[in-house]
């Protein structure tokens, strides 16, 4: 998992707090859904409990309504890449035994260790 320190994690939601500063206001949104669900606070010592209870309102909301609550991750993405790589990256897959998905998830995790040293 990528670290950053103004990314929050909450029952598997998460939310990057952005400063305005014109406002003076912290403010979030749940990442990667495709609901609305946002929050703000003045108070830097509050703003944990803020994006807490944006994502709990949005569950009982949802359980209210009868709406199944959305996930960030589905584990499923549409790449458009040049059809040569395509190609090129469907034909190693088949040399290998292996399939074209698991050659990506194989490229991404080499690339996400490159650049962040993850595992």
């Amino acid at each position: 998992m990528i670290k950053t320190n103004n990314i929050l994690e909450y029952k598997g939601y998460h939310s990057k707090i952005e400063f305005d500063t014109d406002s003076m206001v912290l403010h979030g949104k749940i990442e990667n859904i495709e609901d609305l669900v946002t929050f703000e606070c003045k108070d830097p010592m509050l703003v944990i409990e803020e994006f807490h209870s944006a994502v709990d309102d949005y569950l009982v909301f949802c359980k209210e309504v009868g709406k199944k609550p959305a996930k960030e991750y589905k584990g499923t993405f549409n790449v458009r890449i040049d059809p040569e790589l395509h190609k090129d990256l469907a034909t190693l897959a088949v040399t290998e035994s292996t399939s074209l998905n698991s050659c990506v998830e194989d490229a991404i995790r080499m690339y996400l260790q490159l650049k962040h040293g993850q595992h």
